[in-house]
Order: C-alpha cells, then structure tokens, then sequence
C-alpha cells in the first residue's frame, strides 16, 4: 500500500473515531480516542463486541462504560497483569513443595536418628521387655516415615497438576498476545519477530524464503458501505482463505488493518506466486452474505506482492519489495498478484524508455 493510501485510511479511521467521540459525548482524552480508533479500525474483534452489545442495548455509550472496556482490552499492563498472576500462583506452589520436601527430609533425618539410637539400645540390652519394647517404637516410627514420605507424594503429584495446568495459563497468554483475535492468525508483533528470525536462518544456512502482502480491495469503501461489522465478516473471510492455503512452516499473520502478510519458508519466487494466486482464488470464490439481513453483498477481491530473500536483504528491503510489488498490483487493476520480478520488468521499461527518449 503506497503512502498515501495509508494516509488516507488511517484518516478515515481518525474521523470515524473522533465521530464516534462526538456522538456519545465522550471526552477527547488519548485513551478514549485510541478506544474508538480501535474500535473503527475493527482490529480487536471482542472491543468490537463489547462496544456493540451496549450500544444495541442503550442506543448509546457513557464514558465509565469506554473506560471499562479500555482496561479490558487495551490497557497495557493486561496481559502483564496476567503474567504476574500466573507467576505468584507459580511461586507460591514451588514454596510449598520445597516446604514439604524440607519437612520430610527432616522427618526422614528423625527417623534415621532413631534407627542409629534403637540399634545401638538393641545391642547393648538383653532384656526381653525392654527389646520389645525398642521394635514397637521403631514400628511407630516407620509408619510415621511411611505416612510422611506418603504425603509428600501426594503433594508433589497435586503440585506436578498444578504447575501444568499453570504452564498452559502461560501459553495461553503467550498465545494470546501472539494472535489476531478475529482472524486467529498471527499478529503484527508474530510476524516481526518471524520476519526476523526468517532472514537469519537464510543468511546462516542459504535456504530462501518468500515473502506474501496481502492487500483488500477497496475494503474502505466496502467497510463504509455496510458497516464495521460486516467488514469484520470480510476480515475472517481472508484470513480462513489464507489459512485454508497455507501448511507447515508457513506463517500467516495479519499484519495490519485490512493487509495480512504470509512468510513461507524454503520457497522460490515461482512457488510463493503459486501461493499467492490459489489464496487470491479462494478470496474471490467465496460469495459474501450480510449475517444480520441475509444480504448478498456479492464477492471481494484481494491483490498480493511477492518477494524472496536475497543474500543482500535486510529485513526492511524484502518487505519494500513484496509492499512494492502489493502496489504495483493495485496499480494495474487489483485482484491480481504481483512479484519482485514484475518489479524489474516494469523499471527494465523505464529505463528502455528513458534510454529511447
């Protein structure tokens, strides 16, 4: 997408939010406008919701209203919040298995203490009374050591439960802050460190990759039209074609607004394009309906740039060049896919003509 596009959608997502502002006399603080930005934007798909649900109910928002919903889902510390509960929980469970384990080291250190007495009692007596009298507490004792060694079991057994089901607390939230939630893919912080980690793997073992942007036709107009609900329809649409299109290693993240962006490792350009054209199909076969009215709105178009890893490339270089390869799509006609190596042809042209003139 070129400079100005991008202007002018996030224009068009700041006027909608500062509407929205207006509309249910929210004031204009920086939290309450990200909140609506968001919220036009249509990048978090549960505020979308939550927003929704009150202004179906009530016709309206009031402010306390944006500010619970901000800590919900936007607030910073959120997931940090989570994380840090998780770690107490995680910590307070390790401290009481090390609190049993020291009591049952000190039982056992008992119990060895009254075996080392009660053999040298053994040794050194004959009476009857008194022998028997030693092997009944050194029975005693054993079943203590028993019960106590018993219960340690138990503990470190309810401890292993805990600590797993924490682990999964915590990949969860690993997930979760990795993950688009109305598509499900990838997000944006995924595909840049996946991004990263793709050129140094090719720059250590030479095995290339490609790289996919992917672009929504005229989504704006589209989003406009029906509302941002039905645009959200439209988002999970493309992101279950991509996903439906993708395997493997691949990585399928949306990589922001209406743009999504797939990295495919071990892959040539010829490949990647192959890809890129059977996601653009399954985009345009799928007929979209109106969920709400059972509207045929009829069906959408994505267009795609394409670019593969150099030895020379940088992170930024081969996204300029699958972002530049997404705008020359646009430019001759939209739904269609575009490569680095069409790039090349295209200032070949140039260049001729520069030349000839």
């Amino acid at each position: 997408m070129s400079q100005r596009e991008e202007f002018q959608r996030t224009i068009g997502y700041g006027e909608a939010a500062i509407g929205q502002l207006r509309r249910n006399e929210i004031p204009a603080y920086p939290r309450n406008y990200e909140l609506w930005y968001t919220y036009c934007a249509g990048f978090n798909h549960a505020l979308n919701k939550a927003v929704n649900d009150i202004l179906r109910a009530r016709g309206h928002i009031n402010t306390d209203e944006v500010h619970e919903i901000y800590s919900q889902f936007l607030a910073p510390s959120r997931l940090g919040d989570r994380i840090e509960e998780v770690g107490s929980r995680l910590s307070d469970e390790i401290n009481e298995v090390v609190g049993a384990v020291e009591q049952t080291i000190s039982a056992n250190a008992r119990y060895c203490e009254s075996l080392s007495e009660s053999t040298s009692e053994l040794l050194s007596t004959t009476d009857q009374k008194r022998v028997l009298s030693i092997v009944q507490n050194l029975i005693t004792s054993t079943r203590s050591s028993e019960a106590t060694n018993r219960l340690l079991e138990a503990q470190l057994a309810d401890s292993r439960k805990q600590i797993a089901d924490l682990q999964e607390s915590l990949d969860a939230i690993r997930f979760e802050s990795l993950t688009d939630e109305l598509t499900t893919l990838a997000n944006r912080k995924h595909f840049d460190q996946s991004i990263e980690r793709a050129v140094a793997n090719s720059r250590d073992s030479d095995e290339t990759f490609s790289l996919l942007i992917t672009d929504i036709d005229h989504f704006k107009t589209f989003n406009d039209t029906y509302g941002h609900q039905t645009g959200d329809q439209v988002l999970r649409l493309v992101g279950l074609a991509v996903k439906q299109n993708v395997k493997g290693q691949d990585i399928a993240c949306r990589y922001g607004g209406e743009e999504f962006a797939i990295i495919l490792p071990r892959t040539g350009l010829d490949h990647a394009r192959t890809v890129a054209d059977h996601i653009r199909i399954a985009v345009m076969s799928k007929e979209l309906v109106k969920r709400s009215t059972g509207e045929n709105l009829g069906y959408i178009t994505i267009s795609i740039g394409v670019s593969t890893w150099k030895p020379s490339d940088t992170v930024a270089s081969v996204i300029e060049r699958a972002d530049a390869s997404l705008y020359l799509a646009k430019r001759n006609g939209r739904n269609r896919v575009c490569t680095e190596r069409d790039l090349a042809v295209m200032e070949r042209r140039k260049e001729t003509g520069r030349g000839a003139a």
